[in-house]
């Protein structure tokens, strides 16, 4: 994402930034940073009926710049593709005040936004990220099986399937292999050419990023041999660069969910160290390692995290927040100001870390099932899960 132009006041938040996707992963980047009641301007196309003297209607379309006050976005996780629907708030000649209207964001067309309560430590944070050009990590992974596999795009904030490749394979007989080899050369062959039209080698630079393969027993490590010797038979001197960064590990199946599992293999792990989303892995192994423990140094859930802060549990040396960037797309304004201000306690007061997980990712998709925030204390804390004498006063109308 590049920045065109930024005036934003420091001090209350004010002011707009002017942005321009250049890949997919931007897309996501606005989708974050787009929320409820926001103004957003971008180039538009309406279709304007005209009535002639004789009574005649013609119809065009004519591009236009249009500000809306936003209402929802849609976002397609698949294509990149977001909608953003709202009510005009700049009146101009063809479109009225407040009249509905939907802005599709679309790559290497420029977009304005301006906070409607102003651009919040979360949202400014969230920017910084979005111009960043050294996070721009990708790695390629294909989970497979006998006649099934996934290819799949590990961003910095998500992961998308990229496409199902599946070809029938009969099952072994006693002294009829030959059908079954057959098939599988054939799935091979179709999965190979499949993932090189996405990995688009020859645009890369060296040293590739590792391509990752996983697979219940052996065929992921076949699938390996198979492109060692297609490399090396055509002399394909890209696929043999990348032979070396192809990394082999286990997964149950060869559907997508299984990459969750993979991906918090160890020696994975250790080859995308430098990743965000291997961070983050780690860090909820680390969770629900200490969770598992029942030490009262793991906690999660929106009253119990805010107890541990209050408390000073998340503080520096160690202290962990880990939140879904989901709550920060909470309509209701006192929601998201009450994440905010907890994201800014731990950060500014307690010295504490944060970590904004993605809800696109596997790290993410598990925060979630824990009420989308946990953290992990630096000193033991008990009971927070208790209910206080306030709360059970309000509750039962009696202490």
């Amino acid at each position: 994402m590049r920045l065109l132009k930024q005036q934003i006041d420091r001090k209350d938040g004010s002011g707009f930034a002017t942005l321009l996707p250049e890949e997919p992963e931007d897309m996501w980047h606005a989708y974050n940073l787009i929320q409820p009641n926001d103004l957003l301007r971008a180039r538009a196309m309406r279709r304007i009926t005209k009535e002639s003297d004789s009574g005649s209607v013609a119809s065009t379309r004519i591009a236009m710049d249009l500000t809306i006050r936003v209402t929802s976005t849609d976002f397609d996780v698949g294509s990149g593709q977001l909608h953003v629907a709202g009510k005009v708030a700049v009146e101009s000649e063809y479109v009225k005040l407040g009249s509905f209207h939907t802005l599709d964001l679309e790559l290497q067309r420029k977009f304005t936004i301006e906070k409607a309560d102003g651009w919040d430590s979360v949202a400014v944070e969230m920017l910084k990220e979005a111009i960043d050009t050294t996070k721009r990590a990708q790695v390629w992974a294909v989970v497979m099986q006998e006649g099934l596999a996934n290819i799949c795009l590990i961003t910095e904030h998500q992961t998308i399937l990229r496409q199902k490749v599946e070809v029938p394979i009969p099952r072994k007989r006693k002294g009829g292999l030959d059908g079954h080899e057959k098939a599988l050369d054939k799935f091979f062959s179709t999965l190979l050419s499949t993932l090189l039209r996405h990995l688009d080698l020859p645009a890369q630079t060296t040293p590739y990023k590792p391509l990752l393969l996983a697979s219940p027993g052996f065929i992921a490590e076949s699938f390996k041999s198979y492109i060692h010797a297609y490399a090396t038979r055509t002399t394909n001197k890209p696929l043999l660069t990348l032979l070396p960064s192809i990394l082999v590990a286990h997964s149950s199946s060869g559907h997508q969910h299984a990459l969750a599992e993979v991906l918090s293999d160890k020696t994975v792990l250790s080859k995308l160290s430098d990743t965000k989303y291997a961070r983050e892995t780690a860090l909820m192994d680390r969770f629900f390692e200490l969770l598992r423990k029942d030490d009262g140094r793991a906690w999660y859930g929106p009253r119990e995290v805010e107890r541990a802060v209050e408390k000073g549990g998340v503080g520096r040396g160690g202290g962990v927040l880990l939140i879904s960037n989901a709550l920060f797309r909470a309509q209701n304004v006192v929601d998201r100001k009450r994440w905010v201000g907890l994201v800014d306690r731990v950060r500014e007061v307690e010295g504490g870390e944060v970590r904004v997980l993605s809800s696109l990712h596997e790290s993410g998709k598990r925060l979630e099932g824990l009420g989308n925030v946990a953290a992990i204390l630096t000193f033991p804390l008990e009971d927070l899960d208790e209910a206080d004498e306030n709360e059970v006063e309000d509750g039962d109308g009696e202490l």
